[in-house]
């Protein structure tokens, strides 16, 4: 090929940079069809694999900082896969794995993408709390019959806004409504109103959610932000700003809340949810005896026993991440989702408090997935689409941070 055929540069800068930009708008759009997910394949999964395929296409790259998170999740899927062979009636069990390894695969895209430029957090932030607060307040509505169809928002007398399930709902407003707190400690004060706003739905929704889970893991992020901004800022008067407006925070959804239980309706099942021991949690076969049960089990099955198949043989679904990984995915799913956690949560750490553009994301999502981590005990979260985010934003700044430091290194030896 001639010189003459070849694009110059400067022409191909452009270009480039303009998929760039349309790409990191997909990728905005996709985040924000997370908070739709009515049934399974949802639009997100749809949308999402186009986009990694298109991705693909234009060079999308694992460096090694990503790579360990790409080898756990495939040895993870592999474990689930296993679980398979054991099955005498697959059913919808291959879709069901099928939707398991395009998550795994967009946590590894996530980290992939925020590697490579690190201002798609803010992006991918602004699209998650812009779904937040129309999922929310769909919810809200739905709750108090203000909409039509007002009952495709509700289950079982709860809000759970363009979801399946009140459960899942709740916790996907942690990190929205952590991201807006984060924005009124540290943010000028004029655009406070939009962001107390944006607060004050998401919380309501969250409580209108009835999920206990999702009260003790907004109640654990708020404490736990105020907490880690406390030990990073040095500024005595900034610690006052923080301590002021967090309380001052506290009082007004304090308030909001008390008005919303004066409803006969809210303040009955509140009460009612409020109870530490529901009667399917300590009753016979209920979700504390079959997690014993179901981990006695496990561990004469190395395989597992294949998704969705706990259910056939208990009452309910486990509840359980880690009874969820013995029995969907083996001994070799749980082993890797272990590590997964174990290495995802030290990255986290290590880098928490140091001072750079992607550090309020990290911390955010650092604090959001300890949270999910917690809940996980009495709740399945392996098919929760911004728990694979959650994985992929706190991998991607890990591997900003080593790129950084290569960078740093390589200029001082210059």
């Amino acid at each position: 090929m001639s010189t003459a055929s070849v694009p110059h540069p400067a022409v191909i800068r452009p270009q480039l940079a303009t998929v760039s930009i349309v790409g990191s708008g997909l990728v905005a759009l996709a985040v924000f069809s997370s908070g739709f997910v009515i049934a399974e394949p949802a639009p997100y999964e749809v949308f999402l694999t186009g986009l990694i395929g298109l991705w693909a296409l234009f060079g999308l790259r694992i460096s090694r900082a990503t790579a360990p998170l790409l080898a756990l999740l495939i040895l993870f899927m592999i474990g689930g896969i296993l679980s398979l062979t054991v099955m005498a009636d697959l059913s919808d069990a291959p879709i069901y794995m099928a939707v398991s390894g395009f998550l795994a695969l967009s946590a590894v895209f996530f980290a992939a993408i925020i590697e490579e430029r690190h201002r798609r957090l803010q992006l991918i932030f602004d699209a998650w709390v812009a779904a937040a607060v129309i999922t929310a307040l769909l919810g809200i509505l739905g709750y108090f019959g203000a909409i039509p169809g007002a009952s495709s928002f509700t289950l079982y007398d709860r809000a759970k806004g363009a979801f399946q399930d009140p459960n899942v709902f709740g916790p996907f407003l942690a990190a929205p409504a952590l991201y807006l707190l984060y924005g009124l400690l540290t943010q000028p004060i004029q655009r406070a109103p939009l962001k107390i706003a944006g607060l004050l739905v998401l919380t309501l929704g969250v409580f209108l959610s009835f999920s206990r889970a999702a009260w003790a893991l907004n109640l654990f992020g708020v404490l736990a932000l105020v907490f880690i901004m406390l030990l990073k800022e040095r500024s005595g008067l900034f610690r006052l700003r923080i301590l002021v407006l967090a309380l001052c925070g506290i009082l007004f959804i304090a308030a909001a809340l008390a008005v919303a239980l004066q409803s006969e309706q809210v303040s009955s099942l509140f009460s009612n949810r409020t109870q530490l021991v529901q009667d399917y949690d300590g009753g016979h076969l209920g979700r504390f005896a079959r997690h014993r049960i179901g981990f006695l089990m496990s561990m004469e099955k190395p395989l597992g026993i294949g998704p969705m198949v706990f259910s056939t043989i208990f009452p309910e679904d486990e509840h359980n991440i880690w009874l969820k990984c013995l029995t969907s995915y083996g001994w070799l799913g749980f082993a890797a989702y272990v590590t997964l956690i174990l290495w995802t949560l030290s990255l986290g750490f290590r880098f928490l408090l140091l001072d750079r553009p992607w550090q309020p994301y990290l911390m955010i999502a650092w604090i959001t997935l300890i949270g999910h981590v917690g809940i996980g005990n009495v709740i399945d979260t392996d098919h929760w689409r911004h728990f694979y985010m959650l994985l992929g934003v706190i991998w991607g700044c890990a591997a900003l941070e080593y790129r950084s430091r290569r960078q740093a290194r390589a200029h001082r030896l210059a």
